[in-house]
């Protein structure tokens, strides 16, 4: 199938097709891309444009890159991996979001002093993208992107060592099926509107805004989840 956008040279055109290409998986088993050079040569535009592209994709958490080794779809192999296998049968959607209420809004805050205007643009393209209407495992997909960049801005390797733990445990099927039913339009709108509220303080550098933005958005989504468990059990 040839991905190539009808207008290669422009970036966004290059940047949705590489996209499409990752999402539809056609790829090697190992996810591994095309290199630089062939990519390049695929979509008819500059290297420079490919580097651009592929921060991009890397700041969404759709790539991942090892020097030496290549750009690989999805997320770098964690050593928190093991682990989250090992505690994840005891972590309920409700424990999960405990402690996403302890270290996401401190990561919000540090990420509030540390990020740059690209990085602001960048968590409003991946909000934005969170916000189209879209089935409930592509939400999932660009919701997690967006939090995992807040957490990578933030700069401190301890706490994203905590928060890729969480990622990892709430990634598991069950906790991915409660949040599906937790979902609604309504929920939708409300944490589309709280995704902007955190990136707002984030630009504005409001350390302590964007610390309780981001509280009171997992506060809802826990809460949320709540009311849906508790009515699937009756």
């Amino acid at each position: 199938m040839n991905y190539a956008p009808e207008n290669a040279e422009s970036t966004d055109a290059t940047l949705a097709a590489i996209r499409q290409m990752i999402e539809a998986g056609k790829l090697p088993a190992d996810g591994r891309l095309p290199t630089e050079r062939e990519l390049s040569a695929e979509f008819r535009c500059g290297r420079r444009t490919i580097r651009r592209v592929l921060d991009t994709l890397e700041t969404e958490g759709l790539i991942w890159r090892k020097q030496g080794k290549g750009t690989f779809a999805g997320q770098p192999p964690d050593p928190t991996g093991a682990l989250a296998a090992e505690i994840a049968p005891d972590a309920d959607p409700l424990v999960v979001m405990e402690a996403r209420l302890c270290i996401e809004p401190a990561l919000a805050e540090l990420c509030a002093l540390r990020a740059t205007g690209e990085d602001v643009l960048r968590l409003r393209q991946l909000a934005q993208r969170a916000s189209q209407p879209i089935d409930a495992d592509t939400a999932e997909l660009w919701d997690g992107a967006l939090h995992r960049a807040i957490a990578r801005i933030a700069g401190n390797r301890v706490m994203l060592t905590a928060f890729a733990l969480l990622d990892e445990v709430r990634m598991g099927a069950d906790w991915q099926k409660q949040r599906h039913r937790a979902r609604s339009s309504e929920t939708k709108a409300l944490y589309d509107n709280q995704h902007n509220l955190i990136i707002d303080a984030i630009q504005a550098r409001d350390g302590a805004a964007a610390f309780q933005a981001m509280r009171a958005h997992l506060q809802a989504l826990s809460d949320n989840l709540r009311v849906s468990m508790g009515e699937a059990d009756t």
